[in-house]
């Protein structure tokens, strides 16, 4: 269950809402749940980002045709679409910084296994994989190649020690529930169980939180 699922069960006028306006509303969300969670997530499904690049453009051309135009009237309406426009494009941009941030600290992390290659995008996808190939190379170049063979490897686990350097899993974040649910969480000393009730605010793990998020139980804020 999504985002999308949980908000059409509590308000039956969800789809009512213009898609424009729910592109908005998910790609904030995708915003701030990317900026607070300290590994990469799911690249957003639903074309969200086909969406919304195509209605930056639309918006692009029709600021482009009312510029000039001297009526008082026309010009309070191309400050509102000039506002609305550059909203949607600081969103992309920080979002997209982010994702990169992330990408850049853990590149061999997230091309290690299947699952974790599935979060990007094709164009992070390719990316990662020139910008892992490059770093290699300059490494090879610097000072591996006066290595032996096997220490040449940065994904070496030999030993049961992991040259891969992960995200830490056991980050704080804050979530707030999106339904009534149980929070489950890992203490010092001992795990413990509440029951969560809507709109309350946790600070738990990444590892704790993760599964309420992806259950669609709870958000990141």
């Amino acid at each position: 269950m999504d985002i999308d699922d949980i908000l059409r069960e509590v308000d039956p006028t969800f789809h009512a809402i213009p898609q424009e306006k729910r592109d908005l509303q998910d790609l904030t969300r995708a915003w701030v749940a990317e900026r607070c969670a300290p590994e990469l997530l799911q690249w957003p499904a639903n074309d969200l980002f086909e969406r919304v690049n195509e209605n930056i453009k639309r918006q692009i051309e029709k600021v482009e045709e009312m510029t000039g135009d001297m009526d008082p009237k026309t010009n309070f309406v191309l400050i509102v679409l000039q506002t609305e426009l550059e909203r949607f494009k600081y969103l992309v941009r920080s979002y997209l910084r982010a994702r990169i941030a992330k990408i850049d600290c853990h590149t061999l992390h997230y091309l290690s296994t299947d699952d974790l290659r599935s979060r990007l995008s094709e164009m992070e996808l390719a990316y990662a994989t020139r910008h892992q190939a490059l770093l290699h190379n300059h490494y090879l170049s610097s000072f591996l190649s006066s290595f032996p063979p096997a220490l040449q490897n940065l994904n070496d686990t030999a030993g049961n020690v992991t040259m891969i350097d992960a995200p830490d899993l056991d980050s704080a974040v804050f979530v707030r529930l999106l339904r009534d649910t149980a929070v489950e969480a890992r203490d010092v000393d001992v795990d413990s169980s509440t029951g969560g009730q809507e709109n309350a605010i946790y600070i738990l793990r990444w590892s704790d939180a993760k599964p309420l998020v992806d259950a669609g139980s709870a958000e990141l804020v």
